[in-house]
């Protein structure tokens, strides 16, 4: 990601690696290590790398706000020589390719497309497709307005999701409920998405049967979305400004903890619950955000140091190639191939050893990738 003087911001780059290392390798491979090794010693481990299922925020959590927040942050990079209007065409062109393509990936990596089944068409269930539509709202948002009505936006977007769960009652869903069964949100999705909803089956009859463990939401959540993606561009116009980088980072960790705060105190009235992405939710991920992102700028961009964390580049550059890979092609099933025989003397940790083919097989790939300057844009 370039930055005024034409060099690539490397806290960017290296933040958004971190995010997909996370996310691709240390994820799967704590996970496998904690079910192997069934150990009350690595419950705090196993809770730092689970989502909480309901109310709460565990470290894992932060992992898809952290993905818009990025998204939202290149955008002063990428986006601005369109403000003002300039060159509307080829913005339009250039968003809706990315918008179409996020959401068509979208699909192929939670499973539907490449079943070739029209039952498991859902229209709206992935990451992917979650900052596509943050990325639409920002974008045009920055290069249609000034910072300060930026900032207005957010505050609406925040603003109108609350009021929505809060005063709006539809077949018993709403008011003020949130719990899984009765927020609002629930009843959009389930109305709005019907059979295509992810979980969602048809019925002989011809009614819609919706998964009893499904209670993630995308369409009211959007406003949520677009919230945090705009947060992200805040970040990007800092990284931007003519200031020192002891100041940017001071901004970071000010503003940072200042939304943490303020998410966490408006837990107390809209719960935290990253499901439904609650704006008390997105105050507080996005206050996370905020920090990590002044620590990497420090580490990085004021100090340039490595740590022997050059690595983090590879899943960085390629970050779309790097989630799309780990999610969609089963390199478990090559090494299962090679390596079944150490399966009766590995025991459950055999389980563990599949995980890390699979993550060495994606690195490898992406540090091809990056080797021979192939990316996958969108």
């Amino acid at each position: 990601m370039a930055n005024p003087s034409g060099q690539r911001l490397a806290s960017l780059d290296a933040l958004r690696g971190f995010d997909l290392f996370v996310l691709v390798a240390l994820g799967p491979l704590v996970s496998s290590l904690t079910h192997a090794a069934q150990s009350p010693a690595l419950d705090g481990l196993r809770w730092a790398f689970t989502h909480v299922a309901w109310e709460g925020f565990a470290p894992w959590d932060l992992v898809m706000p952290l993905f818009l927040f990025m998204a939202g942050a290149s955008i002063p990079f990428a986006l601005s020589r369109y403000q003002g209007g300039a060159n509307r065409g080829d913005f339009v062109r250039r968003l809706l390719k990315r918008v179409v393509l996020l959401w068509l990936l979208g699909m192929v990596v939670q499973g539907n497309l490449l079943a070739f089944d029209p039952s498991r068409i859902y229209l709206y269930s992935n990451t992917l497709q979650s900052i596509a539509s943050g990325y639409f709202i920002a974008a045009v948002a920055f290069t249609s307005c000034r910072w300060q009505w930026l900032v207005v936006l957010t505050l609406a977007l925040l603003g109108g999701y609350w009021a929505l769960m809060e005063f709006v009652s539809i077949d018993g869903y709403g008011a003020g409920a949130y719990t899984p069964q009765a927020n609002l949100a629930e009843w959009v999705d389930r109305t709005v998405l019907g059979r295509f909803r992810d979980g969602a089956a048809l019925n002989a009859d011809g009614s819609v049967a919706f998964a009893s463990w499904y209670h993630y939401t995308w369409i009211v959540s959007t406003l949520g979305f677009g919230a945090t993606t705009l947060i992200g561009v805040f970040a990007g116009i800092i990284a931007r400004a003519g200031w020192s980088g002891v100041r940017k980072v001071v901004t970071y960790l000010v503003l940072g903890a200042a939304m943490v705060v303020a998410g966490w105190l408006w837990g107390e009235y809209m719960p935290i619950i990253k499901t439904i992405w609650t704006g008390s939710m997105v105050l507080f991920s996005s206050g996370w955000c905020f920090v990590l992102m002044g620590v990497f700028f420090l580490v990085y961009d004021v100090f340039h140091l490595k740590f022997g964390l050059d690595f983090l580049r590879i899943y960085g550059m390629n970050s779309i190639a790097a989630y799309v890979l780990s999610e969609v092609v089963n390199f478990r099933g090559v090494a299962h191939s090679v390596c079944f025989g150490l399966e009766q003397w590995l025991g459950a940790y055999y389980g563990l050893l599949l995980a890390l083919a699979q993550v060495m097989f994606v690195f490898l790939i992406l540090r091809l990738m990056l080797k021979h300057n192939v990316f996958l844009k969108v």
